[in-house]
Protein backbone atom coordinates (compact mmCIF):
# COMPACT_ATOMS: atom_id res chain seq x y z
CA UNK A 1 0.00 0.00 0.00
CA UNK A 2 1.86 3.05 -1.24
CA UNK A 3 1.49 6.59 0.94
CA UNK A 4 0.70 9.97 -0.48
CA UNK A 5 4.14 11.68 -0.57
CA UNK A 6 4.22 15.16 1.76
CA UNK A 7 2.79 18.31 -0.34
CA UNK A 8 6.23 19.84 1.54
CA UNK A 9 8.29 16.67 0.43
CA UNK A 10 7.55 17.51 -3.00
CA UNK A 11 8.01 21.03 -3.55
CA UNK A 12 11.68 20.16 -1.85
CA UNK A 13 11.81 17.79 -4.46
CA UNK A 14 10.31 19.83 -7.75
CA UNK A 15 11.98 23.08 -6.73
CA UNK A 16 15.47 22.36 -7.55
CA UNK A 17 14.77 21.03 -10.90
CA UNK A 18 12.20 23.84 -11.63
CA UNK A 19 15.14 26.31 -10.71
CA UNK A 20 17.75 24.57 -12.86
CA UNK A 21 15.27 23.68 -15.78
CA UNK A 22 15.96 26.51 -18.26
CA UNK A 23 13.27 25.47 -21.27
CA UNK A 24 11.33 28.48 -22.55
CA UNK A 25 13.97 30.94 -20.78
CA UNK A 26 14.64 32.35 -24.52
CA UNK A 27 11.51 33.11 -25.43
CA UNK A 28 10.37 35.21 -22.28
CA UNK A 29 13.39 36.95 -22.21
CA UNK A 30 12.59 37.71 -26.19
CA UNK A 31 9.13 38.80 -25.05
CA UNK A 32 10.35 41.08 -22.19
CA UNK A 33 13.07 42.97 -24.72
CA UNK A 34 11.14 42.90 -27.99
CA UNK A 35 9.00 45.93 -28.02
CA UNK A 36 12.07 48.28 -27.08
CA UNK A 37 14.50 46.37 -29.84
CA UNK A 38 11.65 46.77 -32.33
CA UNK A 39 10.94 50.54 -31.09
CA UNK A 40 14.91 51.61 -31.50
CA UNK A 41 15.09 50.31 -34.89
CA UNK A 42 12.01 51.36 -36.23
CA UNK A 43 12.77 54.94 -34.37
CA UNK A 44 16.18 54.68 -36.28
CA UNK A 45 14.75 54.16 -39.60
CA UNK A 46 12.52 57.15 -39.10
CA UNK A 47 15.26 59.14 -38.43
CA UNK A 48 17.38 58.04 -41.37
CA UNK A 49 14.02 58.98 -43.61
CA UNK A 50 13.62 62.56 -42.39
CA UNK A 51 17.13 62.99 -43.17
CA UNK A 52 17.20 61.71 -46.21
CA UNK A 53 14.15 63.63 -47.13
CA UNK A 54 15.41 66.45 -46.05
CA UNK A 55 19.18 66.45 -48.12
CA UNK A 56 17.05 65.72 -51.07
CA UNK A 57 15.06 68.61 -50.72
CA UNK A 58 17.59 70.43 -49.79
CA UNK A 59 19.92 69.50 -53.26
CA UNK A 60 16.45 70.01 -55.07
CA UNK A 61 15.80 73.43 -53.80
CA UNK A 62 19.10 74.69 -54.13
CA UNK A 63 19.39 72.82 -57.97
CA UNK A 64 16.35 75.10 -58.67
CA UNK A 65 16.96 77.84 -57.26
CA UNK A 66 20.61 78.46 -59.76
CA UNK A 67 18.60 77.74 -62.53
CA UNK A 68 16.00 80.26 -61.47
CA UNK A 69 18.43 83.09 -61.09
CA UNK A 70 19.02 83.17 -64.53
CA UNK A 71 17.16 84.89 -66.80
CA UNK A 72 15.95 81.70 -68.79
CA UNK A 73 14.58 80.87 -65.28
CA UNK A 74 11.99 83.99 -65.10
CA UNK A 75 9.36 82.20 -67.78
CA UNK A 76 10.09 78.61 -66.19
CA UNK A 77 8.84 78.65 -62.74
CA UNK A 78 6.17 75.80 -62.84
CA UNK A 79 8.87 73.76 -64.54
CA UNK A 80 11.83 74.25 -61.99
CA UNK A 81 8.69 73.56 -59.28
CA UNK A 82 8.23 70.48 -60.79
CA UNK A 83 11.42 69.53 -61.09
CA UNK A 84 11.85 69.78 -57.18
CA UNK A 85 8.27 67.81 -56.82
CA UNK A 86 9.90 64.90 -58.75
CA UNK A 87 12.90 64.75 -56.75
CA UNK A 88 10.98 64.69 -53.34
CA UNK A 89 8.48 62.36 -54.27
CA UNK A 90 11.00 60.00 -55.46
CA UNK A 91 11.77 59.07 -52.00
CA UNK A 92 8.60 59.93 -50.65
CA UNK A 93 5.71 59.57 -53.36
CA UNK A 94 2.70 60.43 -50.84
CA UNK A 95 4.91 64.05 -49.88
CA UNK A 96 2.89 67.41 -49.96
CA UNK A 97 5.25 69.46 -51.70
CA UNK A 98 4.53 73.85 -51.56
CA UNK A 99 6.43 76.44 -52.76
CA UNK A 100 7.02 80.10 -51.85
CA UNK A 101 8.98 83.16 -53.58
CA UNK A 102 9.60 86.43 -51.91
CA UNK A 103 11.71 88.94 -53.87
CA UNK A 104 13.56 92.07 -52.40
CA UNK A 105 15.51 94.78 -54.01
CA UNK A 106 18.19 93.81 -51.84
CA UNK A 107 19.39 91.68 -49.11
CA UNK A 108 18.87 93.89 -46.39
CA UNK A 109 15.05 94.08 -47.24
CA UNK A 110 14.71 90.25 -46.44
CA UNK A 111 12.59 89.64 -43.80
CA UNK A 112 11.79 93.08 -42.75
CA UNK A 113 8.27 94.64 -42.04
CA UNK A 114 7.09 97.59 -44.02
CA UNK A 115 7.49 101.15 -42.98
CA UNK A 116 4.74 102.57 -41.16
CA UNK A 117 4.48 105.53 -38.85
CA UNK A 118 4.29 104.27 -34.82
CA UNK A 119 1.57 107.18 -33.85
CA UNK A 120 1.19 105.67 -30.56
CA UNK A 121 4.96 104.76 -29.94
CA UNK A 122 3.68 100.99 -29.11
CA UNK A 123 6.32 99.26 -31.32
CA UNK A 124 3.64 97.89 -33.24
CA UNK A 125 1.35 98.74 -36.46
CA UNK A 126 -2.16 99.64 -35.67
CA UNK A 127 -4.65 99.40 -38.45
CA UNK A 128 -5.33 103.35 -38.21
CA UNK A 129 -1.62 104.36 -38.83
CA UNK A 130 0.11 105.21 -42.12
CA UNK A 131 2.57 103.17 -43.54
CA UNK A 132 5.06 103.00 -46.73
CA UNK A 133 3.16 100.17 -49.13
CA UNK A 134 6.96 98.32 -50.90
CA UNK A 135 4.79 95.24 -52.75
CA UNK A 136 1.97 97.10 -54.03
CA UNK A 137 -0.84 94.88 -52.20
CA UNK A 138 -2.02 98.32 -50.62
CA UNK A 139 -1.81 96.71 -47.09
CA UNK A 140 1.01 96.54 -44.27
CA UNK A 141 3.07 93.68 -43.95
CA UNK A 142 5.46 92.49 -41.73
CA UNK A 143 7.78 91.11 -44.56
CA UNK A 144 7.84 93.67 -47.58
CA UNK A 145 8.83 91.04 -50.26
CA UNK A 146 7.06 90.90 -53.27
CA UNK A 147 5.68 87.49 -54.34
CA UNK A 148 7.62 85.92 -57.40
CA UNK A 149 10.70 85.90 -59.06
CA UNK A 150 11.68 89.23 -59.30
CA UNK A 151 13.66 90.53 -62.13
CA UNK A 152 17.52 91.46 -63.10
CA UNK A 153 19.83 91.77 -59.72
CA UNK A 154 16.66 91.24 -57.46
CA UNK A 155 16.89 89.16 -54.43
CA UNK A 156 14.87 85.77 -54.65
CA UNK A 157 13.77 84.11 -50.90
CA UNK A 158 12.41 80.30 -52.56
CA UNK A 159 11.11 78.22 -49.86
CA UNK A 160 10.12 74.65 -50.95
CA UNK A 161 7.79 73.04 -47.48
CA UNK A 162 7.71 69.21 -47.78
CA UNK A 163 4.92 67.71 -45.56
CA UNK A 164 4.13 63.50 -45.33
CA UNK A 165 3.09 61.04 -43.16
CA UNK A 166 5.23 59.50 -41.60
CA UNK A 167 6.02 55.45 -41.90
CA UNK A 168 5.36 54.39 -38.37
CA UNK A 169 2.81 55.18 -35.67
CA UNK A 170 5.29 55.86 -32.77
CA UNK A 171 4.84 59.59 -33.31
CA UNK A 172 0.94 59.61 -32.89
CA UNK A 173 1.84 56.89 -29.55
CA UNK A 174 3.77 59.16 -27.94
CA UNK A 175 1.47 62.52 -28.61
CA UNK A 176 3.57 63.78 -31.34
CA UNK A 177 2.19 64.95 -34.90
CA UNK A 178 1.76 62.19 -37.00
CA UNK A 179 3.02 64.07 -39.81
CA UNK A 180 6.52 65.39 -40.89
CA UNK A 181 7.22 69.04 -42.21
CA UNK A 182 10.35 69.91 -43.48
CA UNK A 183 10.91 73.73 -45.06
CA UNK A 184 14.14 74.28 -47.10
CA UNK A 185 15.21 77.96 -47.65
CA UNK A 186 17.79 79.17 -49.92
CA UNK A 187 18.78 82.88 -50.87
CA UNK A 188 19.93 83.99 -54.16
CA UNK A 189 20.64 87.27 -56.25
CA UNK A 190 19.20 86.88 -59.72
CA UNK A 191 21.61 87.69 -62.64
CA UNK A 192 22.33 91.08 -63.88
CA UNK A 193 20.63 89.99 -67.12
CA UNK A 194 18.96 93.70 -67.24
CA UNK A 195 18.77 96.68 -65.72
CA UNK A 196 17.24 96.25 -62.35
CA UNK A 197 14.03 98.09 -62.22
CA UNK A 198 13.49 100.98 -59.09
CA UNK A 199 11.00 99.97 -56.62
CA UNK A 200 9.79 103.11 -54.69
CA UNK A 201 7.23 102.55 -51.60
CA UNK A 202 3.51 105.00 -51.84
CA UNK A 203 2.43 106.43 -48.60
CA UNK A 204 -1.13 104.60 -47.34
CA UNK A 205 -2.88 106.01 -45.00
CA UNK A 206 -6.34 104.62 -43.27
Amino acid sequence: MSHPVPRRSLLRRLLPRLLDDRRGVSAIEFGMTAPILFLVVFGTLQVAQSYYVNTVLNGAVNAAARKSSLQSGQTSATALDTLVSTMVKYVMPTANVTFTRKNYAEFTQVGRPEDFTDTNKNGVYDATECFVDMNGNSLWDADMGKTGLGGANDIVVYTVTVSYKQWFGFAKMFGLPEYQTIPSTTILKNQPFATQATRTGVSKCP
